[in-house]
C-alpha cells in the first residue's frame, strides 16, 4: 500500500530530516518559514520548486535507495529519504 508522509519545512531545516519510505510513496514538503525553499534531491531524482510561506509540493519516491537532499536557496539544509 502506498503511503504519503509529510515534512514540514521550518526554523531553517527539514522535520523530520531523515525518513524511510517504500518505493513508490509520496512525501509532500510544505514551508512554514517566512524564507523560500526547495527540497532538491542531489541526483536530481526529485525537486520541488521554490516554495513560498504556506506553499506545498509533493514529489513521488520511483526507486530503491538512499536519496540526499538539500534546499538549493539554502545549502546548508540537509535531508535524506532511503526508500526500500
Amino acid at each position: 500500500m502506498k503511503c504519503s508522509i509529510r515534512v514540514a519545512i521550518q526554523g531553517m531545516k527539514f522535520v523530520p530530516a531523515a525518513i524511510t519510505v517504500a518505493a513508490g510513496d509520496t512525501i509532500t514538503f510544505t514551508n512554514m518559514d517566512g524564507a523560500p525553499h526547495t527540497a532538491t534531491a542531489n541526483d536530481g531524482s526529485f525537486d520541488t520548486g521554490r516554495l513560498s510561506r504556506g506553499d506545498s509540493a509533493t514529489v513521488t519516491i520511483g526507486s530503491a535507495g538512499t536519496f540526499n537532499y538539500i534546499c538549493k536557496i539554502h545549502p546548508s539544509m540537509k535531508g535524506k529519504v532511503t526508500a526500500q
